[in-house]
């Protein structure tokens, strides 16, 4: 088996040293990724999509011509929804390509370095106005050779069967999610309040920060010695029916995770329009009448990840040694059942106020509650199919794990995008609300029949 040995000094509660650096690298690279993500709905709709500035742009005739002949008609913000949502979900459609290339040709280090600068050209090019298209082509194929690889290593640092696999995966969350935080207050209020621009070249110094940390703890990764033993392995065993099995289980859970998703990614989209237009974000009204910034709603989810993380990480300590803990598709649920409270809460508020501003507050309120089912989710289910996953294959299955944020995370969260504007934003948070019940009903319903496949342990 092609992993670090569990012996090696640690650094990090406990872990090897290559979770550190990988750990840096994800803060780094997630900083570019949510500065363009608080940034792009916004640039779009209230910039660049207008007249004066759109004529400038390359391709936009013949990709508007595209969305409107499956879509009809489209203004600035159903169109924006729908490129914000081809973006992100194209994003983590790539990552198939890029463990293809690392498990059969280049490796997880040097596919996912060939990423990284990629997408550090890409964010520079969107200083550009005429670049928008061909900058977020290269975002979306740096990221795919980027994501899957660098969370695949995390996994490959420890032997199969180690305990410490869900933990890592959280502390390895809270790297992204720190970079998320950092990146709507630089390069979102640098957007903002400076210049679009400047927003976006932010992001790309972020990817060149991402490049110089992963570099230099290059020789903590574990993926050559991976490709070693995958050559010299002749010839190279077909997976096992067991296996065959236990993949085909990770593969079902595509299904409500990607309603999960589809939900969840609405905070870049949709959210961010209504704390833009639906929300009153002075601090204290009547008396400290400063307005939050639009984008730094966006840093309240990754802020809430890394201070809540801990606090989960002890219970679910404290239920392992109680034999409590739920398994990972228990958490899975719990997700999926708290994501879908947070868009009822935001019903209600909503509907309650009769059109009137909501407070910021409800906002805060609102993350609170779908971040902490994130934290019961996503770490939760990429470490789930780091276990199961055989690992001559562990890059492409970590791609399927990410297959939901590009079905549901980009496609089906811009389709439902674009029902803001004809519906009431009552009915719209409830519509999102009753997916997530779906989602966690779906994932509740498989834990049985496919509990005995999701705790297959390969070598």
């Amino acid at each position: 088996m092609s992993t670090l040995d569990a012996a090696a000094p640690k650094t990090l509660f406990g872990h090897p040293r290559g979770l550190t650096f990988l750990f840096g690298t994800e803060m780094w690279e997630r900083f570019s990724y949510y500065g363009m993500r608080a940034l792009l709905v916004l640039y779009l709709v209230k910039y660049l999509l207008l007249p004066g500035h759109v004529e400038h742009v390359m391709f936009y005739p013949q990709i508007k011509a595209f969305y409107e002949m499956m879509a009809g008609p489209l203004g600035p913000q159903p169109l924006a929804s729908l490129i914000y949502g081809t973006y992100t979900g194209l994003i983590y459609a790539t990552p198939l390509l890029g463990g293809w290339l690392a498990d059969n040709y280049l490796g997880q280090r040097y596919t996912a370095m060939i990423g990284i600068v990629m997408m550090a050209f890409g964010h520079f090019m969107m200083a550009s106005e005429a670049l928008l298209f061909p900058a977020l082509t290269l975002l979306i194929f740096g990221g795919g050779l980027f994501k899957t690889n660098t969370t695949a290593q995390v996994g490959m640092l420890y032997a199969h069967g180690d305990e410490r696999i869900d933990r890592a995966y959280s502390i390895y969350y809270v790297g992204t999610n720190l970079g998320a935080f950092i990146a709507p207050l630089v390069a979102g209020t640098l957007g903002e309040d400076v210049g679009w621009h400047y927003g976006f070249g932010a992001a790309g110094v972020g990817m060149i920060i991402a490049l110089g940390v992963y570099i230099w703890g290059w020789k903590e990764l574990p993926a050559v010695g991976l490709q070693k033993d995958k050559k010299a392995a002749a010839p190279k065993k077909p997976l096992n029916r067991s296996e065959w099995m236990s993949v085909g289980a990770l593969i079902v859970l595509v299904i409500p995770l990607t309603l999960w998703w589809a939900c969840y990614e609405q905070q870049g989209n949709i959210i961010a329009l209504f704390a833009d237009s639906g929300t009153d974000r002075r601090l204290i009204p009547g008396i400290v009448n400063w307005e939050i910034p639009v984008t730094w709603f966006q840093a309240f989810n990754p802020f809430i990840i890394f201070a809540f993380t801990p606090f989960l990480l002890a219970l679910w300590t404290r239920q392992a040694k109680e034999l409590k803990e739920p398994n990972s598709m228990y958490k899975i649920v719990f997700g999926c059942v708290l994501l879908a409270l947070s868009y009822v809460l935001i019903a209600g508020v909503v509907w309650q106020s009769g059109g009137a501003k909501v407070s910021w507050l409800w906002l805060l309120v609102y993350f609170v509650i779908i971040t902490t089912g994130e934290i019961y989710l996503s770490p939760i289910s990429q470490s789930l199919y780091s276990k199961v996953a055989p690992l001559r294959i562990t890059s492409i299955m970590m791609a399927v794990n990410f297959a939901p944020n590009f079905l549901g995370g980009g496609f089906l969260q811009g389709a439902l995008g674009t029902r803001w504007e004809s519906m009431s934003h009552t009915a719209f948070f409830l519509m999102i609300a009753a997916i997530g019940f779906v989602a966690a009903a779906m994932v509740w319903a498989l834990e049985r029949p496919l509990r005995r496949f999701l705790e297959i342990s390969h070598e």
